[in-house]
């Protein structure tokens, strides 16, 4: 008769001579469940750089779309760049998809996890910068509910915080960590780049031009137009329940960004509270600010920042409390 045995988070099954063990696969633990999440963004980002659309001149137009507004300094680069683009959309954009392909399948491969993170942490600035105009921030457009402060900064924080190591580089460190974020840069820088990130959000929610009266209402309204008309009703009810309140609704999210950003700071109860929050402001800003990236509507990039912001949000769970004094008291 066989059973089996239980070891290190392990599963082997003992034979009849109790000295025969087939490890099972072992489940990953939370930093690399995020990691593979992380490349499966990436994976669908190559996906969508893949539709017919993107290899005909629209792509570069887009791109030049986010050059107005701009300094100079910023500006002309990208201008060059779309313009290079419409000219070889064909070569170029099978290049980038390409790229975003190896990104998403290198973070996914245990043995290119290092190295593909430390690329798309490059490549994500480059396409801040090139692709997304730094996602508005100097113009006076950016907006959290549409995807500020870029999207693409996301993919980058993220490649930060789940990077394959451990501050002080033992396990038992690792395991001290209160979250997965915290693990590669310590507690007080994880905390810190939360923080950052989240009064961000905030502060842009409060600009003026996303805290008219109608300009949340206009940017939900226009999102409905090219989708489907059950996600088309979702936006227009949305819009209309806005309506002409746009500084009310722009003072509630700012008001939960800024107890998200505090929550990492808070005890452990108050502190799943607030990630909690952080998961449903994430999860409206990417159906109704976002309409899901606009994938629906076709010639959406990426899926925008709401997938991002919840992954992020994981990234800072509680850990699980180990019995560590137990286990020292058993082995005395």
């Amino acid at each position: 008769m066989s059973d089996l045995a239980v070891t290190s988070g392990r599963v082997a099954r003992r034979g009849r001579l109790g000295t025969e063990y087939v490890p099972a696969a072992e489940v990953p633990d939370a930093r690399r469940a995020l990691q593979l999440g992380l490349a499966g963004v990436w994976l669908l980002d190559a996906l969508l750089q893949y539709q017919q659309v993107m290899f005909t001149r629209a792509f570069g137009q887009m791109l030049a779309a986010t050059a107005p507004g701009n300094p100079g300094v910023i500006a002309r680069p990208i201008t060059w760049d779309a313009t290079l683009i419409e000219h070889h959309a064909a070569a170029l954009n099978a290049a980038f998809a390409t790229v975003q392909l190896l990104l998403g399948l290198g973070i996914a491969l245990r043995p290119l996890t290092r190295f593909a993170l430390a690329a798309s942490v490059a490549w994500s600035l480059g396409v801040w910068w090139l692709g997304e105009g730094l996602g508005g921030v100097l113009n006076g457009t950016a907006n959290p509910v549409s995807g500020a402060p870029g999207a693409v900064t996301l993919y980058a924080l993220l490649a930060v915080l789940l990077w394959p190591a451990d501050r002080a580089g033992s396990a038992g460190d690792a395991e001290a960590a209160p979250f997965t974020a915290a693990r590669a840069v310590g507690v007080r820088t994880a905390r810190a780049l939360w923080l950052v990130l989240w009064l961000s959000l905030a502060w842009f929610a409060l600009q003026p031009a996303n805290r008219a009266p109608l300009a949340l209402h206009d940017l939900i309204a226009r999102l409905a137009d090219g989708e489907p008309g059950w996600l088309a009703g979702i936006e227009n009810g949305a819009a209309a329940a806005v309506g002409s309140h746009g500084l009310a609704v722009s003072i509630v999210l700012a008001a939960a960004c800024v107890l998200v950003a505090a929550g990492v700071w808070l005890p452990r109860p108050v502190a799943k509270a607030t990630l909690v929050l952080a998961l449903v402001v994430a999860g409206l800003i990417w159906v109704v600010g976002e309409a899901f990236g606009m994938i629906l509507a076709g010639g959406a990039t990426d899926p925008n920042s709401g997938p991002l912001l919840a992954l992020l949000a994981l990234a800072y769970w509680p850990a699980k409390q180990r019995q560590a004094r137990g286990e020292r008291a058993s082995s005395c």
